[in-house]
């Protein structure tokens, strides 16, 4: 698996990062295919994006609560993937209620990237 680079070093979740993006961006990429299946291409449009700035606070709150880089990610992708699009959020972003929250904003970054279609 070859990890694609970010687009977006200053925002989304490389720039929340800080000090931590070089080391984390491979570790969440992995994680995020491994979780939702979907592609690395898609990995990397959700993290490079708002949500993936969402992501790295949660990356962010873990490592303040003692955990290591790879476990942080981890704890990240399991809150991710626990969550559920509720109706509201189906409606606003057109993704299928019910899903986990990793999945479904992984794919809507997926289908809306620029280069789709």
């Amino acid at each position: 698996m070859t990890t694609p680079s970010t687009g977006n070093e200053s925002w989304g979740f490389y720039g929340a990062m800080g000090r931590h993006a070089r080391a984390a961006w491979p570790l969440a990429i992995a994680a995020i295919v491994t979780a939702t299946h979907t592609s690395l291409d898609g990995a990397r449009t959700f993290l490079d994006s708002r949500h993936g700035r969402h992501f790295a606070d949660a990356v962010l709150n873990a490592l303040l609560d003692g955990a290591d880089l790879k476990a942080a990610i981890a704890a990240a992708t399991t809150q991710w993937m626990a969550w559920r699009i509720d109706r509201a959020t189906a409606r606003d972003y057109e993704i299928p209620a019910g899903l986990p929250y990793l999945v479904g904003f992984v794919i809507h970054c997926e289908i809306n990237m620029p280069d789709a279609g």
